[in-house]
């Protein structure tokens, strides 16, 4: 993730979470926590303990991130915000619970000052996850148009090319779906089924015929003990465990998306 990446990221995270930016720049953004926000990212238990016994009026603090490092923000009161920082960390853990399903709209350009109808798509982001002794993860990003049945692949890149607000747009009216999201998640677990069983599995076989290799050579290291120790059993399970070919399908967040009706 490049540092120009994170510096849009962690600002969209706090505009998206309702705090003020103050000052922002290519060097570094001040930020005015909300209550919620100074509580999750801030740690002060006991601030907010004493705060909310006493019936005292809140403070949230503001937060400096520094996003490049230059001549001018040496002196500057702040936090180094790079790839690995532990606030870092802290903003992507909570941007993931916050974010793990959300609502938007998408906004009609400015020119336009009549009623537009808005459709209903069902976005999801999954990882597939290809497990032996080798490990391969793919992003996939599915849209499903909940009035259509459509699915389209590559969904997030879309939405990156559009205008959205968690908020509906003046002169804009949603259709209403006629396929429940329930039902919308059955059909794109179906659709990620069919296209994992599509995938070529040659890297499953191969994974099998390694571990059949380092079975035999255990059993062979083994061979003429009737009654085999308990430490063959647990040097065979973890071949197993190591070998075994396995795709685990988890879903990093979904949300439901009104759209303007256009390709």
């Amino acid at each position: 993730m490049q540092q120009h990446e994170i510096r849009h990221f962690v600002e969209r995270y706090f505009r998206a979470n309702e705090c003020a930016i103050l000052e922002a720049n290519d060097e570094y953004m001040t930020v005015q926590l909300t209550i919620e926000m100074d509580k999750e990212l801030m740690n002060r238990p006991f601030y907010w303990h004493y705060i909310e016994r006493t019936g005292g009026t809140p403070q949230p603090m503001q937060l400096t991130l520094i996003t490049k490092p230059t001549e001018k923000t040496k002196t500057l009161q702040g936090e180094r915000l790079h790839f690995g920082s532990p606030r870092l960390h802290q903003i992507f853990r909570s941007a993931q619970k916050r974010g793990s399903f959300i609502r938007l709209y998408e906004e009609p350009d400015a020119f336009q000052h009549k009623h537009v109808p808005l459709h209903p798509w069902l976005g999801l982001n999954v990882k597939i996850s290809y497990q032996c002794d080798r490990k391969k993860d793919q992003i996939l990003s599915l849209g499903l148009h909940l009035i259509s049945g459509t699915i389209i692949e590559s969904f997030h890149e879309r939405l990156q090319k559009r205008k959205l607000t968690p908020k509906i747009p003046d002169y804009c009216f949603t259709i209403s779906p006629l396929i429940k999201p329930k039902s919308g998640i059955g059909r794109l677990e179906q659709y990620i089924r069919s296209r994992i069983a599509a995938d070529d599995h040659t890297w499953a076989e191969k994974a099998k015929e390694r571990w059949k290799e380092d079975l035999a050579l255990l059993d062979h290291f083994y061979e003429g003990i009737e009654e085999k120790p308990e430490c063959y059993y647990i040097e065979k399970e973890a071949l197993e465990q190591q070998y075994k070919p396995r795709i685990i399908v988890s879903v990093i967040n979904g949300g439901i998306f009104y759209l303007l009706p256009r390709s």
